[in-house]
């Protein structure tokens, strides 16, 4: 199996552990916000620390590799 043959199988992979990074952080904002509400802390920062940071910083890799392996892909075939 060549590596254009195990290329699928590795963006199916990153892309759920991309989805479940995503889903698994806390969300900084409220629906009201979304749509211009206010919220009741008035703009104070979160920080992010332990897992929330780790999960935080992991998405982001993750994110990264799976654009640069589709950037490839495309390029790769496109010449």
């Amino acid at each position: 199996m060549s590596i254009t043959g195990i290329v699928p199988y590795v963006q199916i992979v990153l892309s759920l552990l991309l989805m479940g990074g995503i889903l698994l952080q806390q969300s900084e904002a409220g629906l009201g916000a979304g749509f211009g509400g206010g919220d009741s802390f008035g703009g104070g920062t979160h920080t992010k620390r332990g897992a929330e940071r780790t999960i935080f910083i992991a998405t982001i890799v993750i994110a990264i590799i799976f654009a640069i392996i589709s950037f490839s892909v495309f390029y790769s075939s496109r010449f």
